[in-house]
């Protein structure tokens, strides 16, 4: 998995950009044929405007044209545009423009074999010959050259504005595939974080189960054994280690149980009034001898005026052991704890301190997270199942309250648990 899930992101990655540029490129040639076609139309427009200034000429002469050529001959010899008004001209093109649906504003210009003006719109100029569109009015060996100057005032837009829907609809599309891409990836990385969380968890809770599975089965060993069948004190000593290693394995078993009770949002509180410093004081008390075989202290600072609070004392009391019991663990060579209370507010503010391993900011950012474990360096006798925190966090928020946490990696850990006072 660890080879094939950058391999797949590579790829993913690569598809993604190879249809960013085919779309980028796709879009400038429709750019570019879309300017091509314009250029194309008003070519095509121009023709048929000579084509209709030379017919209304015919027309105007009253001269007789049984053909073409006969046609021809006679504009060779006598097609002027000063027969035409400058409203008739641009009657002329802008109806030509409207069939070929050309919709910008216009200017023009014809001009003779010398390049002057003989007719132009009130808002043609001479610098716009350059930019403008030609063709010639008189046919081929004319006794006069006119050529009509055509400047369609094109917005720099408007190619744009006609592909919008396109262009749109593209970027819509090319949008959807990024975010489809970085949901696939995402889901990517969240499968492979479930993975290794499934794994440590199978780690974690067969190294759990085992070890009093172990016990037990030297303990029913033992009980077979002929000379401690008629030992009494034996028969006891090896019934208790099989009880306490039972309720170990049936403790795990539960916070196993109580874990996906709480995600399926099935625990109920039972709510009453609770002196907090009393269970503090309770739960410290049956911590005392962890502490001492530390060779630790516990200073415990209750300054809180209003300690009373509405918790379910079960839960609430498991809220302070399951982190003193983190200090415990997480500990080095001279434990110090410190467990202050003050009010903050309508809250009473529950701080744990301690001086242990401390943690990075990596680790911070995830102790919350279920059977997610903290990686304790040369530490190997830490257990569990990293569900401690999890349920601190749920069962805080369950009382309507929140957790802070603060940490240094080698100076130690401070939680803080907010808690509404009654």
């Amino acid at each position: 998995m660890k080879k094939v899930f950058p391999v797949i992101v590579l790829l993913i990655t690569l598809s993604v950009l190879g249809i960013l540029f085919i779309q980028m490129s796709w879009i400038q040639n429709a750019i570019s044929l879309k300017k091509e076609q314009f250029q194309r139309e008003v070519e095509n427009s121009l023709v048929t405007i000579r084509e209709s200034i030379q017919g209304r000429f015919i027309m105007k002469s009253g001269i007789y044209v049984p053909d073409e050529e006969s046609k021809q001959f006679n504009l060779r010899l006598s097609f002027t545009s000063e027969a035409f008004s400058k409203e008739e001209i641009e009657e002329i093109i802008s109806s030509t423009l409207k069939k070929y649906n050309i919709k910008q504003p216009f200017e023009y210009a014809i001009t003779n074999i010398f390049n002057f003006p003989i007719s132009k719109s009130d808002g043609y100029s001479l610098q716009y010959n350059s930019n403008a569109y030609p063709i010639r009015l008189t046919p081929e060996n004319s006794i006069y050259v006119e050529t009509l100057y055509l400047y369609i005032k094109e917005d720099k837009n408007y190619i744009i504005r006609e592909m919008a829907w396109m262009i749109v609809a593209s970027i819509a599309f090319t949008t959807i595939i990024i975010l489809a891409f970085a949901l696939t990836v995402r889901t990517l990385f969240n499968q492979k974080k479930l993975s290794e969380i499934k794994s440590d968890f199978i780690n974690n809770m067969t190294h759990e189960l085992k070890t009093p599975l172990a016990t037990i089965s030297l303990a029913i060993d033992a009980l077979t054994n002929e000379r401690v069948i008629h030992d009494s004190d034996k028969i006891k000593y090896y019934s208790t280690m099989i009880k306490d290693e039972n309720k170990r394995m049936n403790k795990q078993v539960e916070k196993i149980l109580q874990a996906a009770r709480l995600e399926r949002q099935e625990v109920k509180l039972n709510l009453q009034e609770l002196d907090a410093h009393d269970i503090v004081n309770k739960v410290a008390g049956n911590l005392s001898l962890q502490i001492l075989e530390k060779k630790g202290k516990l200073d415990l600072t209750l300054n809180a005026n209003k300690h009373i609070i509405m918790g379910d004392e079960v839960h609430f009391s498991n809220i302070i052991f399951n982190l003193l019991d983190n200090a415990i663990k997480y500990s080095k060579d001279n434990l110090h704890i410190e467990i202050e209370t003050h009010n903050n507010a309508d809250m009473l503010a529950i701080k744990i301190k301690d001086n242990g391993i401390g943690m990075n900011k990596e680790t911070l950012s995830r102790i919350f997270e279920k059977f997610y474990r903290a990686h304790t360096g040369n530490l190997h006798n830490v257990k569990g199942f990293g569900l401690g925190l999890s349920y601190v966090k749920d069962m805080v928020e369950a009382h309507n309250g929140k957790i802070k946490v603060e940490s240094s990696l080698g100076k130690g850990t401070a939680f803080t648990v907010f808690i509404p006072t009654v």
